[in-house]
């Protein structure tokens, strides 16, 4: 090493590390730009076409109920502003019974849905017992309409005369309600369960897991997270359906909604009640369309088994 070499300290060394640590300033070309503004115009262009459609559908069809020769009277029974103001406590009043029964029949639903699929996949001839009674209640209230069932609960357990058994006509819908449901989402959780790969069983039991501790660990948490968003729809459909329970004679929003018209002959509160069921049910719908979108790029980029 020279005499000049030796000289040189850390300090001039510097100069040289930052220069050739020092980032690169990128310039698009001339073509990206001019594919990035085409994709720009394109869009807006999309967009403007989009909301004159929409605005020229929408005219079109508020012209043709309007001027239809039955719509004053329409207006009169179903849109009344009066009726609507004195309707709407006395229906959110009702409301207040319809989100109770959705909370508590929803988490009874998601539980006895996930023991009933798990009858149905446990494996082994000792379980068939199990598994036929899994089956041949799925197959039931699958197949039996959620009003009948309603009605054979609601009447039908008062008439036994059972001592200790409730009458009161909410937890009666509401059992039902769960009898239903269950049956759906048991298959919408054993569809879950069926679609992890064996591979995942096998190479859990290889690593000494039990067959309980596979199921827990390993099994269920894939299939959990894989029909979360059929499990929300189902959510969505029994929010709607808590108002059946008014068959039974609970005053929810739909049946304090029945009482307002069968006092003034006008329908406008059934109107109220169902806007009001729509704006609860669109928000859950928009979560669900979300939560789906965001497990199919999670499973296209590689972050879902």
């Amino acid at each position: 090493m020279s005499a000049g070499e030796a000289a040189a300290g850390p300090g001039d060394a510097a100069p040289s590390l930052v220069k050739d640590t020092a980032p690169d300033t990128y310039t698009p070309s001339a073509r990206r730009l001019e594919r990035e503004r085409f994709k720009r115009t394109r869009a807006r262009r999309a967009t403007a076409v989009a909301a004159c459609s929409t605005l020229v559908t929408g005219a079109v069809l508020f012209l043709a109920v309007v001027n239809s020769p039955g719509w004053p009277r329409t207006r009169e029974t179903f849109l009344n502003g009066h009726y609507a103001r004195e309707a709407l406590p006395k229906v959110l009043e009702g409301l207040w019974l319809n989100l109770r029964l959705l909370v508590v029949c929803g988490a009874a639903v998601l539980v006895l849905g996930l023991l009933i699929a798990v009858a149905r996949t446990l494996r082994g001839p000792v379980f068939f017992p199990l598994r036929a009674l899994a089956t041949a209640y799925t197959d039931f209230f699958r197949g039996l309409p959620l009003v009948i069932c309603l009605l054979m609960v609601v009447f039908g357990v008062p008439a036994l005369r059972l001592q200790g058994v409730t009458t009161d006509p909410v937890l009666l819908g509401g059992t039902a309600l769960v009898l239903t449901y269950s049956a759906y989402v048991a298959e919408v959780f054993r569809a879950g369960i069926e679609s992890v790969h064996p591979s995942q069983r096998a190479a859990a039991r290889s690593l000494g897991l039990s067959a309980r501790q596979t199921l827990r660990f390993v099994i269920l948490p894939q299939a959990v997270r894989r029909v979360v968003p059929p499990l929300l729809n189902d959510l969505v459909s029994l929010q709607k359906d808590t108002g059946l329970v008014s068959i039974a004679g609970a005053v929810d929003a739909v049946y304090a909604a029945q009482i307002l018209s069968s006092k003034s002959f006008n329908y406008t509160p059934y109107v109220v009640a169902g806007l009001i069921f729509v704006a609860l049910t669109i928000p859950m719908t928009r979560f669900t369309d979300w939560v789906t979108a965001r497990t199919d790029r999670r499973r296209a980029q590689g972050g879902i088994v």
